[in-house]
């Protein structure tokens, strides 16, 4: 049966909202389409709200065997993200959770509930090694949601506590709200933070990443992290050809002048939903650039929109590709900036809890 909504055209702009338009969700076994029936009815509201839905944790750490990673192991306290990035490559999860990886993932939040129980008993299982944890594998783990809910901030407790590493990945001025306890953990060598910067222009980035803080107060962060000796590097990610890969070498300046001393970049990745929500973004905001930004984007994936090969898809590959990449090592080298490892974080002095229920407060 056909909606009887109005149907959206994928280039309406929703204030404050990265998506135009929510696309099907790809394991739904049916969906609607809307059609006009030539009866009047109102205009649809540009503006959604909100939801935050509960989820109880049935376990904490994510594990991935991807050689293009430095870590195997992720700790996510959200599901979807409010800072709205468009390009987010984790939008397409939401489709797991019977949502879609458009409006919905920005506006229909999951916080998930009793991840330090689960993680506590996750160190204590008898064959659990000890190596860094990546917060913010997924999605923001500072999003605004962070502010009221506090996971992140219990997570941190624990990992303190245990004397655990983590490395934390953020575009978010809240993560300066615990820097009491990143500095700490910094005595300890414990953590790492890496503050993404995608571009300088507040314009572009009021669109493209609208809830997520601007380009001044993420250097801000990484200033003030460095000046309580936080180790912090910067990632220049997502690189988008034709929008701001001519930003590469005037971010890593900033990041440096501010104090980052590690920086790694990545081209942008459009996977499944993520390649046409990202398509009818720029034929909102940038309709005079599009046709180029995705002529660019198929050179360096082989013709396509997206290659997910391992090797290939944090980079891409060909002339335009080969191009980033050789600026970017060139600015990197003048700014004297080190690659982005997990090596020198502490493993050696983690003490899982005693007893079930001993870090339980």
């Amino acid at each position: 049966m056909a909606s009887l909504d109005k149907p959206p055209t994928h280039t309406t702009i929703h204030k404050g909202r990265g998506a135009t338009y929510d696309p099907h969700n790809r394991f739904a076994p049916t969906y609607s389409v809307a059609e006009d029936d030539g009866w009047w009815r109102e205009e649809a509201s540009t503006t959604r709200a909100t939801e935050v839905r509960e989820e109880t944790s049935k376990s904490a750490l994510s594990w991935n065997n991807s050689p293009d990673l430095p870590f195997d192991r992720s700790l996510n306290p959200y599901r979807g993200c409010e800072h709205g990035c468009v390009y987010c490559y984790a939008r397409p999860s939401h489709a797991y959770w019977d949502l879609s990886p458009g409006l919905d993932f920005e506006t229909k939040l999951i916080a998930r509930n009793g991840l330090v129980e689960r993680l506590s008993e996750e160190f204590c299982k008898p064959g659990y090694v000890c190596r860094p944890i990546n917060l913010s594998g997924n999605t923001d783990c500072y999003q605004p949601l962070e502010a009221k809910r506090l996971l992140t901030r219990q997570l941190l407790e624990l990992l303190l506590t245990c004397r655990h590493p983590v490395t934390i990945v953020t575009k978010s001025t809240l993560v300066l709200r615990d820097i009491d306890l990143l500095a700490e953990m910094a005595e300890h060598r414990l953590v790492r933070v890496f503050v993404s910067l995608t571009s300088l222009d507040a314009a572009l980035k009021r669109t493209l990443e609208p809830r997520a803080a601007s380009p001044q107060a993420r250097l801000k962060v990484i200033r003030e992290l460095n000046t309580v000796g936080i180790p912090v590097g910067t990632l220049v990610s997502p690189v988008i050809p034709g929008l701001t890969d001519h930003e590469i070498e005037r971010i890593l300046e900033a990041a440096s002048r501010a104090g980052a001393r590690t920086a790694t970049w990545m081209l942008l990745r459009l996977p499944h939903e993520v390649a046409p929500l990202f398509e009818a973004w720029l034929e909102a905001h940038y309709p005079e650039r599009a046709a180029k930004v995705m002529s660019l984007m198929r050179q360096c994936r082989g013709g396509k929109a997206y290659d997910a090969q391992f090797g290939k898809r944090f980079r891409g590959e060909g002339i335009f590709a080969d191009m980033i990449a050789q600026r970017f090592n060139r600015a990197s080298r003048q700014w004297n900036f080190q690659a982005r490892t997990e090596q020198g974080l502490n493993t050696q002095d983690f003490r899982p809890p005693n007893a079930q229920g001993d870090l339980f407060y």
